[in-house]
């Protein structure tokens, strides 16, 4: 198949795939989701994503309609299905299907996979960002479906000649629209900690995991603007963009100070991807 999708045991392309108007998911985007990469058919980081996953559901209160063991074996049959063996493997549990009313209904949850031919990003691209003051609720640790702020945030940045928003509440940073942000100063690997205002990355997660491995010291605290713009290095990290380097924001240039260490990483976490994902 060129792409896939799968609706409560329904398989087919995408296009023919239909869903209820009664879904959760069109009245409240009531759900969760999580997303990673595969190559070569096997998922990177599977395990980390579904703990993210099993989780973010759990702090909305949403029984997730299969077992970990059962969604872990669908996913990694469901990729085999595809002709190109690099794709994005996308799924989301909604809390189901009934009248719209904003109370809980009572019945099963709906879950949803989609999968499309797709790369990880080349850590020799770079990237740009704007700033955009974060107005989002205090629930931004949960991998919700509700986008819109961000969604409007990327637009901003889109307009403004930028790849993507980068967030601050007052002077703290936080986030950008779809990936996590941190700096290099000093030789440290600095990120910010993962409490109420950030989504905890799986690939922030792996940065810190290969920042030990390859001898870079980590420290776990906020940081701010002024400290953003006088970094010696500002990354990004997604689950297909792995360790990019932001070369502007708003237009002022930033960065290029340690490309050292931060190749180092990039290095590493390349390695890492090629070793896990190697029958």
């Amino acid at each position: 198949m060129e792409d896939l999708g799968y609706y409560n045991g329904t398989i087919d392309r995408i296009e023919n795939i239909t869903v209820p108007m009664n879904d959760r998911a069109c009245w409240f985007g009531d759900g969760v989701y999580d997303v990673t990469y595969a190559r070569n058919y096997i998922p990177y980081c599977l395990e980390d994503h579904l703990d993210r996953f099993y989780r973010s559901a759990e702090k909305l209160r949403i029984t997730v309609p299969m077992e970990r063991a059962g969604l872990r074996q669908l996913l990694c049959e469901l990729v085999k299905k595809l002709d190109s063996p690099d794709q994005i493997m996308y799924w989301q549990v909604t809390r189901g299907t009934a009248p719209r009313k904003h109370a809980f209904p009572g019945g099963k949850a709906n879950l949803w996979v989609m999968l499309r031919p797709s790369g990880v990003l080349s850590p020799e691209e770079t990237l740009t960002l704007h700033t955009v003051e974060d107005t989002r609720y205090y629930h931004c640790d949960v991998k919700t479906l509700n986008l819109i702020p961000n969604v409007l945030a990327e637009q901003e940045a889109i307009d403004a000649g930028a790849d993507t928003a980068l967030f601050h509440r007052g002077e703290r940073v936080t986030e950008c629209a779809h990936c996590n942000v941190h700096i290099l100063k000093g030789g440290k690997f600095i990120t910010p900690p993962t409490d109420e205002l950030i989504l905890p990355g799986i690939a922030r997660l792996n940065l810190l995991r290969i920042a030990e491995k390859v001898g870079v010291p980590v420290e776990v605290r906020p940081f701010t603007l002024k400290e953003t713009m006088g970094a010696d290095e500002v990354i990004c990290s997604s689950s297909g963009e792995f360790c990019q380097r932001v070369t502007a924001i708003d237009g002022q240039a930033v960065g290029g100070k340690d490309p050292g260490t931060l190749r180092r990483l990039q290095d590493a976490l390349h390695a890492d991807f090629i070793a896990a994902t190697t029958p």
